[in-house]
């Protein structure tokens, strides 16, 4: 049998990380993912998609995502039932999540008020700071230098000689 799930959207909300009694972190958090097709308005309707990650691999993520990141998961769907306070019986499908994926740089998201706070209080109380700061700006020098020698063709204004490279 497979049961695998592959989503990439945006998240709706921060996700909500906790801890069980046997101090495993779980985080949830819901996805919103286009459909691929529009409506009779033309308007593109999404599916929100109810997800939820465990361990390390769930601290990681609340700390780095925010409402409105655009991530891709991995994972598969489970189904679990409880009941609630009222005596009913509550059913919940849900992906849990594998491995994520963030798809796009901290530079190119819009950040909303509450990210704004975080990130300054992040800086200051938590062990990054500057240095996390100097990895970011090494690893940024990095990859453009890596972007402009990268190509052997960015010099067009030579003919390329391959009259000996020939191997017949």
């Amino acid at each position: 049998m497979i049961n695998r799930v592959v989503l990439v959207g945006r998240l709706t909300r921060d996700p909500e990380l906790r801890y069980t009694a046997n101090g495993a972190a779980v985080a949830s958090f819901t996805v919103a993912v286009n459909r691929q097709f529009t409506n009779s308005q033309g308007e593109r309707e999404a599916d929100f998609i109810n997800c939820v990650i465990w361990r390390k691999a769930a601290e990681n993520f609340a700390n780095l995502v925010h409402k409105g990141s655009l991530i891709g998961i991995d994972g598969r769907i489970q189904t679990r039932n409880y009941e609630n306070q009222q005596g009913q019986r509550v059913y919940v499908t849900e992906v849990v999540v594998d491995n994520f994926s963030l798809l796009e740089s901290r530079g190119d998201r819009k950040p909303t008020d509450g990210q704004q706070n975080k990130s300054s209080n992040n800086n200051g109380s938590s062990g990054k700071g500057a240095n996390g700061q100097q990895k970011q700006n090494a690893n940024q020098t990095y990859s453009n230098v890596n972007q402009t020698n990268s190509d052997p063709f960015a010099d067009n204004s030579k003919p390329i000689d391959i009259s000996d490279d020939l191997p017949f």
